[in-house]
């Protein structure tokens, strides 16, 4: 059914094997392949193929495309954009040990420019470095993205940002710090502000104020991880506030005029 589905979607939509073949980087022969099903695409390409019609995985893999009307076709074209929920299939590949149990993926700062297109590759995965938090759920996905640059203090440059793979956007509350797969940015780290339901995007708030806030839509977002813990070499500057600063004031006045009384009484 892939085969026809390929064949199918790419005379709808008026593209030719070679000009197809071309802008997703596969040979000509290789992706006749795909059409005529001498051979089956790995997820990889499926998504890539996806990805560059605009149209929803689930659809491509589960539907059969000989059935549809003009009306399905249309629905086929659009379900991508109303998918803030997840609903649909995201791929998540991940990693386990010898007991099975999920570990979490390191993303070095080389591989990281990588991600957007291997990040539901086993082999891209298979080669990453991985370790286990047992203080954190078993129940849930993690993996471990590298930050750079100065938009997100405390966190610094260098730093290692641990996430919880969420498959509803919609459930995250405004606020929010998360990582963000982008389609033309890569991963990004930002405090989120949830317009999906609203304007089908996101916001994106850097810590540091020299950074202006900016809009992502739903479109562009591959994956959203949800911030729980990150691992990093240096300490944090620790600035105190106006109450804690006049606290502290009081507390050095109390111990100099102590100081002043013990040596007055001598």
């Amino acid at each position: 059914m892939i085969g026809v589905n390929l064949k199918l979607l790419r005379k709808r939509t008026g593209k030719s094997q070679e000009e197809l073949s071309s802008d997703i980087k596969l040979t000509r022969s290789t992706y006749s392949g795909y059409e005529n099903g001498v051979a089956e695409p790995s997820i990889h390409t499926l998504i890539q193929i996806a990805d560059y019609y605009k149209i929803d995985l689930n659809t491509l893999v589960r539907k059969n495309f000989s059935d549809f009307n003009d009306k399905d076709w249309d629905n086929c074209f659009s379900t991508l954009k109303t998918d803030v929920q997840g609903k649909n299939i995201r791929i998540l590949t991940t990693l386990v040990d010898n007991n099975d149990d999920e570990l979490i993926e390191l993303i070095p700062q080389k591989a990281s420019a990588g991600y957007t297109s291997g990040y539901a590759d086993s082999d891209y995965l298979r080669v990453l470095p991985t370790f286990s938090l047992p203080f954190l759920s078993k129940n849930k996905k993690y993996r471990s993205f590298p930050i750079s640059g100065d938009s997100m203090p405390p966190i610094s440059d260098g730093s290692f940002v641990i996430g919880e793979f969420i498959q509803n956007w919609t459930t995250l509350p405004d606020k929010t710090p998360c990582i963000i797969v982008t389609k033309n940015e890569g991963i990004v780290f930002k405090i989120i502000y949830n317009y999906l339901k609203e304007k089908e995007s996101i916001q994106l708030v850097s810590t540091n104020p020299l950074y202006s806030p900016y809009f992502v839509h739903a479109d562009e977002i591959i994956e959203v991880w949800k911030f729980v813990n990150y691992i990093c070499s240096d300490i944090p500057e620790v600035k105190l506030d106006d109450d804690n600063l006049k606290k502290t004031l009081i507390n050095l006045q109390k111990e100099v005029s102590e100081i002043k009384n013990l040596f007055s009484g001598r």
